[in-house]
């Protein structure tokens, strides 16, 4: 094992067999080291796991979605443990052969497990606490890919397995890039529209209710944020800032008053969860992150977060977020009227201004929304941008 800059390598003296790379790597990776250095008189090659398209079904990862604190601290895992013995029983019940390989193990709210079964096929199995919704994201699932969206192939679930639900899809291969930068907004937008398109009706769905909650405005719990669901906290006893709660106050009230049709749409839509090959769409994952919401509001939260959450370099800045929005309408041939852009805007809104105030129980949530973004922000949603304003201190 070798350190360099605080980051952990395996070094192995050797090739090793071809059908062992994938397990090796994946457990070197899962255990928190960048990758592997295989050491051989002729050859020292680093392997990293994106080489084998070990990052399937990707999602939130920390406290406020992240994984990494601002303090550079890493949110221990909320994730099932479950040994291999009910995974087995489970795959052989439900998909007709038992694991022979553990192709690689990860996850933060749920265990995600890459097997290789003895009939030679590749899934994935996804386990989490069983929630009513998981059984409608399911149907939409399964409905997306029988209509040819971009998706891995569904094939079993959600069942029990060792006290609470899984599921289990096809493994796709991560191997491709990215699109460039400057095209992203506009393909991004396009295929989340596509997806709108091709989703089921909201009435031949089981019930998608909650939302997840950094989508969650219209949660009918107490108080004006929903519990997150990776800490046992609840927010709205949690004392600051407080211009991040007149900010989340303004657009779940303007949105809960939004008169608009409810659709299917994805609830977590950014990089991590979608799979490219250069302009191709590849594969969406994390379909446990489907909502039922007004259009304006699914549009909004994906062009807050379709350029990453991982901030702040990586988020969505307002001139990114209209160009989604603009690709968007194009997209699905229409234009919004003036509530409904604002609506886009408030959505978006919300999902920032969630993800700041659980950044602040442990780190700095100007990291994730600044006042300056939330009062831009606010104005374009038609809302009054003094809710972020350094009078309103603190």
């Amino acid at each position: 094992m070798a350190e360099n800059g605080g980051v952990l390598y395996l070094v192995v003296s050797g090739a090793p067999a071809p059908e062992g790379l994938p397990a090796l790597v994946a457990r070197c990776h899962a255990a928190g080291w960048r990758g592997v250095v295989f050491s051989t008189p002729a050859d020292i090659r680093f392997i990293d796991p994106a080489e084998l398209g070990l990052h399937h079904n990707r999602q939130r990862t920390g406290s406020t979605g992240r994984g990494i604190g601002q303090d550079g601290v890493v949110p221990e895992s909320c994730r099932p443990v479950v040994g291999m013995d009910a995974p087995a029983a489970w795959c052989t019940r439900w998909l007709g052969a038992p694991p022979a390989a553990e192709l690689f193990g990860s996850g933060y709210l749920s265990a995600v497990m890459g097997l290789r079964l003895a009939d030679g096929r590749e899934v994935v199995v996804k386990v989490r606490p069983g929630v009513p919704r998981l059984a409608g994201c399911a149907v939409v699932h399964r409905a997306l890919w029988a209509a040819g969206f971009p998706c891995p192939e569904p094939l079993a679930g959600p069942q029990p397995l060792d006290g609470y639900a899984a599921t289990a899809e096809v493994l796709v291969v991560d191997a491709g890039q990215p699109p460039p930068a400057s095209e992203l907004a506009r393909l991004s937008a396009a295929r989340l529209a596509r997806l709108v398109e091709l989703a089921p009706d909201p009435g031949s769905v089981p019930g998608l209710a909650p939302s997840p909650s950094w989508a969650g405005w219209d949660h009918t719990g107490p108080g004006l944020w929903p519990a997150p669901e990776d800490r046992d906290v609840d927010l709205n006893a949690c004392p600051g800032p407080r211009w991040l709660d007149r900010v989340a106050a303004a657009v779940r009230g303007q949105l809960r008053g939004h008169r608009g049709d409810p659709v299917i749409g994805h609830g977590d839509w950014h990089p991590e969860n979608l799979v490219w090959d250069g302009p191709q769409l590849i594969a969406v994952h994390d379909w446990d992150s489907v909502i039922c919401q007004p259009e304006p509001a699914i549009a909004g939260l994906a062009a807050a977060s379709f350029a990453g959450i991982d901030g702040p370099a990586a988020l969505a800045d307002v001139q990114d977020s209209t160009a989604f929005l603009d690709a968007y309408q194009d997209a699905r041939g229409l234009r919004w009227t003036s509530g409904q852009y604002a609506a886009c805007w408030a959505a978006g809104l919300w999902q920032r201004a969630f993800d700041a105030k659980t950044r602040s129980l442990d780190g700095d949530p100007g990291q994730i929304l600044t006042r300056h973004q939330a009062r831009a922000r606010l104005r374009l949603a038609g809302l009054d941008p003094g809710l972020a304003a350094d009078a309103h201190q603190p």
